[in-house]
């Protein structure tokens, strides 16, 4: 699992690996990042769908109650193909734009 933090948010990718193994290593990396806004960089996945992509639905609700932000990164399932309630982008710049725009709403406590 690799880890770059910069600031307040870190990106987490993994290369070679399963969807199933790459989201085990995300739960017991968890603790050490719990603090910060997470950036999930999935562009290691070539074939990825909507359904996939809900399976981190429970950690992004955990992380989101504790007012931080998590975001998904793939360019191979539209956020339209996703419920509200996970936050899916196309690059990494989006994710970036998404927590600053959730960071500046939390400051207003919109």
């Amino acid at each position: 699992m690799i880890f770059d933090s910069d600031g307040s948010t870190t990106i987490v990718s993994q290369e070679n690996t399963t969807l199933s193994i790459f989201l085990k290593n995300l739960n017991d990396a968890y603790p050490k990042i719990k603090n910060d806004n997470i950036v999930i960089n999935l562009f290691s996945f070539s074939k990825l769908k909507a359904g996939d992509v809900l399976e981190f639905l429970q950690i992004s609700d955990l992380h989101k109650k504790s007012k931080k932000s998590f975001v998904l990164v793939t360019d191979k399932v539209s956020y339209d193909e996703v419920p509200d309630a996970i936050m899916v982008v196309p690059t990494i710049k989006e994710a970036r734009d998404i927590i600053e725009m959730e960071e500046i709403e939390r400051d207003l406590d919109l």
